[in-house]
């Protein structure tokens, strides 16, 4: 399966291309916005393409011509506005969306954020956010695409355990970002979490033990 990464210079994405690289039956393209940051993933022998989230949806659909599937965790940040959250993490993501239909990709993994779907239970500091993961899922789940949504807690640059915990109805935690991109390898082929959304936190069983309970 040849995966496309969008937000690959993430942290999150930096991760799962090193997984999807030295893995034995996929391949990965990162895409990222700028010219040094394709550099840099092809002096590790990545391919890779520029793109832009606030570009044109015929722009991102070429780029991802000839993969299988397209992982989105791709994020405007912490350090910009609620502008930005709309142009990239929901607009950008609905864009992705598009193209992927376009591109004929048939395989979608959209990481959101822990309870997205629930109003009630959203972080009321960073409410825009929230909203725009929530219609950005809306996005995916109306889409003719084979989706997983994931969303995970808060995310943690601590190394990852390998043990995690996924479900419907979490309660707030956190997780490591290395075991949230090693979730989104697992799913990839994972056939029963196709057309399913779920919460991920770290717990006690190992990835394809807790996944089974989705």
């Amino acid at each position: 399966m040849k995966v496309f990464v969008v937000g690959a210079n993430g942290q999150i994405g930096q991760k799962l291309i090193e997984l999807l690289q030295n893995s034995d039956k996929h391949e990965v393209r990162a895409m990222v916005r700028k010219e040094e940051q394709a550099a840099a993933f092809k002096e590790k022998g990545v391919e890779a393409v520029i793109a832009d989230l606030e570009g044109h949806v015929d722009q991102l659909a070429k780029a991802m011509l000839g993969c299988d599937a397209v992982v989105f965790t791709a994020g405007s940040g912490g350090h910009t506005g609620p502008d930005k959250t709309l142009l990239i993490d929901l607009d950008g993501a609905v864009k992705t969306v598009e193209a992927a239909e376009q591109a004929g990709v048939k395989r979608f993994i959209m990481i959101s954020a822990l309870q997205a779907n629930n109003r009630e239970n959203w972080n009321e500091a960073i409410r825009p956010y929230y909203v725009a993961k929530h219609y950005a899922d809306r996005a995916v789940e109306q889409s003719s695409l084979a989706y997983t949504i994931i969303r995970p807690g808060g995310l943690l640059n601590e190394p990852g355990t390998g043990k995690v915990e996924a479900g419907e109805r979490l309660e707030r935690s956190s997780i490591p970002r290395e075991d949230v991109a090693a979730v989104i390898y697992t799913t990839l082929d994972t056939a029963h979490t196709f057309n399913r959304s779920f919460d991920l936190i770290s717990g006690g069983k190992s990835i394809s033990e807790a996944l089974k309970n989705i």
